[in-house]
């Protein structure tokens, strides 16, 4: 409710006004005080003992109806346009935004760059279907980038949904880049991502939502290496040990779930994709493994059940494993990859030139929609194991900003958001991840001091009034109560401002 104003027509009845003012202030500073209490002790967390016991429950109570995986989510900021089916009248993509469009089966689309002979651009585009949508091991897309003659300026990539043959969102990159052994698209001029869609026989036919990003590269200052390290450590470390903490996955590239090196609990609902990301500076190395836990549900072995597939920076591709499932905690683990270096681009291995960035790598978490079949609509406990080996390294000194801003930097802020600082463990219930806690209780520690302060004020005012008025009784001045206004007083009243 909000604060309601009595006015009295004589002076002697001002000190009422106050204090009817103040008593409703009262009430309502008391009321939020309260409310921000009450808050506060359902906000504290539990001891740890409590929390390691339920954590798995609290992830797999989400307000979501069996069977039904959270929808994929877009960026908030992206911006929704066609592809079209000719360069001619192709939209224009600007660098360090994001995109939202549409694909229908079969279909080829373009989109328009305009680039600089300086800077390499890669453009991500992510592919998701339609919830309960029928797809095949060949099914996917295929994303390039081309200059004016229709020559592709890198290998073109391709992103299938694989052997799970299960709905979920599958990511492809194409490149432009800048360097001494490269022999196309090197000059300043417009180029054209083309994107298509490859379809097979029995399978779904709807249109397919598109997430596209661009992020621009700038070139160094002063040339370096142009080959990769011939050696590094291949060999797997031992597995993480301890205590899971709780961390839910976010539902998109953008609203992924930022982890530190850890074991980190989560719960996966058949046919649902989890994300999450993790900083990985110059000179470090990412080991992963995934791990789905037992059921006492029936059912006997599905052959491709969890699929795990690593991104880097800018959603480009990097390896993938996955996973059967009988009932029993099976685990699935990305062999080792080098530690990120800026020369990994010139190397012959894809998994290794994808790791040419630092910056926040993705880890996308797919559960099959056929385990619901054989092993009921769940939730499953699902563990990951994060380890970050190396110490970060001094970065290659560009010769300009990269769009957008901090892409491949590790930023303190980025490791505070790892850490847990921006919500301790668990997001926010949505899927988008990373829930903020702490800032929740910021504003309830200001709104509580707000409410005290007001309180405070309340009752000394009360107290000056109220001796006022015992002061004026023992004096004899007079207190009259005012006759009721006329109609045509009441018709003259102050207009109120809107």
């Amino acid at each position: 409710m909000g604060r309601r104003r009595v006015r009295w027509r004589t002076a002697s009845w001002r000190g009422r006004s106050l204090v009817l003012t103040t008593a409703t202030t009262l009430t309502t500073a008391a009321a939020a005080t309260l409310a921000a209490a009450a808050l506060c002790t359902a906000l504290a967390p539990p001891d740890h003992a409590t929390l390691a016991g339920t954590q798995l429950a609290a992830v797999g109570t989400q307000p979501r109806a069996a069977g039904t995986p959270e929808p994929y989510a877009f960026a908030d900021d992206a911006t929704t346009v066609e592809g079209t089916a000719d360069t001619t009248d192709s939209v224009r993509l600007e660098p360090g935004k994001a995109y939202k469009s549409s694909i229908e089966r079969d279909g080829k689309l373009y989109y328009r760059l305009e680039l600089d002979a300086t800077a390499n651009a890669y453009v991500s585009v992510t592919a998701v279907p339609g919830a309960g949508e029928t797809v095949s091991y060949g099914d996917g897309i295929r994303v390039s980038v081309q200059d004016g003659n229709s020559r592709n300026c890198s290998s073109s990539a391709t992103a299938h949904f694989g052997a799970t043959q299960s709905s979920h969102p599958v990511a492809a990159w194409g490149a432009r880049e800048i360097g001494s052994d490269q022999f196309a698209c090197q000059t300043a001029g417009t180029y054209y991502v083309v994107v298509d869609r490859s379809g097979t026989e029995g399978s779904s036919s709807g249109d397919w939502d598109l997430e596209l990003t661009y992020v621009s590269e700038p070139g160094l200052r002063k040339a370096g290496p142009t080959s990769t390290a011939e050696a590094w450590n291949s060999a797997s470390p031992d597995a993480l040990s301890g205590d899971p903490e709780t961390r839910r996955g976010g539902a998109g590239f953008t609203g992924a779930t930022s982890l530190r090196q850890g074991v980190w609990q989560d719960a996966i609902t058949p046919g649902q994709t989890l994300f999450y990301k993790v900083p990985v500076d110059w000179g470090q190395q990412l080991y992963t493994t995934t791990e789905l836990g037992s059921t006492d549900s029936g059912g006997d072995y599905l052959g491709n059940a969890l699929a795990m597939s690593l991104y880097n920076p800018v959603r480009g591709f990097v390896d993938d494993v996955g996973s059967g499932y009988d009932g029993s905690q099976r685990s699935a683990e990305l062999d080792p990859l080098p530690p990120v270096t800026y020369e990994n681009r010139y190397a012959r291995d894809n998994r290794v030139t994808g790791m040419r960035f630092a910056g926040s790598y993705y880890l996308v978490v797919h559960l099959a929609e056929q385990v619901a079949e054989k092993f009921g609509d769940g939730p499953f406990g699902l563990t990951l194991r994060v380890r970050v080996d190396g110490t970060a390294q001094a970065g290659p000194v560009y010769a300009g900003q990269a769009q957008p801003r901090d892409a491949f930097d590790v930023t303190s802020g980025d490791l505070d958001e790892a850490a847990g600082a921006d919500g301790g463990v668990g997001g926010d219930g949505d899927g988008a991840g990373g829930g903020s806690d702490t800032a929740t209780m910021k504003l309830i520690a200001a709104a509580g001091i707000g409410s005290g302060s007001v309180l405070v004020l309340a009752l000394g005012m009360w107290t000056l009034v109220a001796r006022r008025r015992v002061g004026a009784a023992s004096s004899g001045e007079a207190v009259t109560v005012p006759a009721p206004r006329t109609k045509a007083q009441r018709d003259h009243r102050a207009p109120r401002h809107r």
